[in-house]
């Protein structure tokens, strides 16, 4: 039998200039499938944190217990991470209105292919071939002006209501969810990168691009970029953190070990 192809997983979360960290990462991989989650919260008093960390353990326990890949999968997930957190609520866990972004990929390894799915506005990038294949879109209001012709891309990382979200898990009983249709074949050299709108409104896509080309290893990547986000951010910057995924060829021993969640 074949064994899987090689996956390297880094992540890295930092409170930036707040004095709590609101964002949560982990993953969970076995010879047969993988699934990486990050998620950024929201809510007073440090409920955000509750949320988040819950939207990560409930998406990644019910994942072990059936690690399945497929959009209806991906789905089922995601509605599971929102029933968790509404419940959670309404069981006075909090007072306050919790909420969560969320981001999910998820890999078969038999087939060398991929699923992915997000609320909100943590985003997905996949790279390939020294471009960018794929980023998701943010669920945001600035996103929807620029849908319906208000604006530029550029916009998303200065406009002022760029926080604002149309979508977040624990929101409401049914949120929108975006899915990818299908499965997306894999190739070695593939990188995704998960992050929250903390990193990315500081990194943009060409300095993503240059810090992929110049890493050996997952880690090296977050770090580079990192270092930017510390940079040019404001002092009072939002929480930031990533998860970085190398398939295949970058590293030469699978990463298989239970799910953290940070």
């Amino acid at each position: 039998m074949d064994q899987p192809i090689a996956l390297e997983t880094a992540y890295l979360s930092k409170p930036g200039g707040r004095g709590y960290n609101e964002d949560a990462c982990g993953f969970w991989s076995n010879d047969s499938a993988a699934c990486w989650v990050v998620s950024d919260g929201a809510g007073g008093h440090g409920s955000g944190d509750i949320a988040s960390r819950l939207v990560v353990s409930s998406i990644l326990e019910a994942f072990a217990a059936n690690p399945s890949v497929s959009s209806d999968r991906a789905i089922e997930l995601l509605r599971h991470a929102n029933d968790a957190v509404i419940h959670a609520k309404q069981s006075g866990v909090t007072k306050d209105d919790m909420h969560a972004t969320v981001a999910l990929l998820m890999v078969d390894r038999a087939s060398d292919s991929a699923i992915w799915g997000h609320a909100g506005d943590t985003r997905i990038y996949l790279f390939r071939d020294g471009d960018i294949a794929y980023r998701t879109r943010d669920h945001s209001l600035v996103q929807s002006f620029i849908d319906a012709g208000y604006g530029n891309v550029g916009d998303i990382r200065t406009h002022p209501q760029r926080s604002l979200l149309t979508s977040a898990i624990g929101s409401a009983e049914t949120v929108e969810l975006s899915v990818a249709s299908s499965l997306v074949g894999l190739k070695p050299g593939d990188a995704f990168l998960i992050c929250t709108d903390g990193w990315w409104e500081y990194v943009d896509e060409a300095y993503m691009l240059s810090q992929l080309d110049a890493a050996v290893e997952a880690e090296d990547w977050l770090v580079g970029m990192a270092r930017q986000v510390e940079r040019v951010a404001k002092a009072e910057n939002d929480n930031f953190s990533a998860v970085g995924v190398f398939y295949g060829d970058r590293q030469t021993t699978t990463v298989i070990r239970p799910y953290p969640v940070v």
